[in-house]
């Protein structure tokens, strides 16, 4: 059964609009997930803002948010200012314009969502829309409030649905040729490249999420498992071979330790 959605509202593009529902793409329900508590009494311990002169608790109604301008002076700013520059309609996403699907890169990216209709009579403007994207290689960028800011989004027909992406905004994506540029341009050896291309195809298989596969979350079940037995859980270590190696004294060169591997990789067989 599909998870319940998290966001309703309408898709509009100029006069037309049909009510959308909108759930993330991915999930952390599987996350193991920690309280901190107070070791002597076993009691959870509380987050409280404070005052970070008196010490004291500041109640909800008295925080405000504060912007630095220097160091010891901040600009504060109410509720209600913050309120007047957020979107009119948080129930609404507008789509304002239309790019090509190939001129977003993907370090744009931020979070996935999965868009359907919210009832029939939404199948066919829905449809509409995403159809015509998917013929004119297009996705729309729209403007929508989501975890408590303003977000631009990208609308990306995927079969039946559509995907919206949360965008990153400009001053969150750094430039790769800032940390790229230092990198000697001359092209590696080809005979370093040949041995590499062979490492790369016995080590090529299809695509599985078993991949990414979290073993620390697994690792930390087992003990949660064994402390609700009342059992002293066993330390579970990286079985022995998988350990980070040093580079043996005999592996002078990276063509010698490349053409070692490419041996190693033929003598173990694809499919690790």
């Amino acid at each position: 059964m599909a998870p319940r959605s998290f966001w309703k509202g309408y898709l509009r593009l100029s006069l037309v609009t049909c009510r959308v529902a909108m759930t993330p793409a991915t999930s952390t329900r599987g996350k193991v997930r920690f309280h901190t508590i107070n070791r002597a009494t076993g009691n959870r311990v509380e987050s409280r803002y404070v005052d970070e002169a008196t010490g004291k608790p500041v109640r909800e109604q008295d925080q405000r948010k504060g912007y630095a301008i220097a160091e010891d002076r901040l600009i504060v700013l109410e509720d209600e200012e913050l309120e007047a520059v957020a979107l009119e309609s948080t129930r609404t996403m507008d789509i304002d314009m239309f790019v090509p699907r190939d001129g977003i890169a993907w370090i744009w990216l931020d979070k996935a969502h999965y868009l359907t209709p919210d009832d029939k009579i939404a199948e066919e403007a829905f449809s509409v829309i995403r159809d015509a994207m998917a013929a004119t290689k297009t996705v729309g960028i729209a403007r929508l409030v989501l975890y408590r800011r303003e977000r631009a989004v990208m609308l990306e027909p995927r079969g039946k649905g559509i995907v919206v992406w949360t965008l990153r905004y400009g001053d969150e994506v750094r430039e790769a040729e800032d940390y790229f540029a230092d990198i000697d341009p001359a092209k590696p050896d080809s005979k370093a490249l040949r041995l590499v291309g062979k490492l790369i195809d016995e080590r090529t298989s299809a695509w599985t999420p078993s991949m990414v596969k979290d073993p620390v979350q697994k690792r930390l079940k087992a003990i949660i498992a064994a402390k609700k037995r009342k059992q002293k859980p066993t330390a579970s270590r990286i079985r022995r071979g998988q350990e980070p190696r040093d580079t043996p004294d005999n592996v002078v060169s990276i063509m010698d330790a490349l053409r070692k591997s490419v041996e190693a990789e033929k003598k173990g067989g694809k499919g690790r």
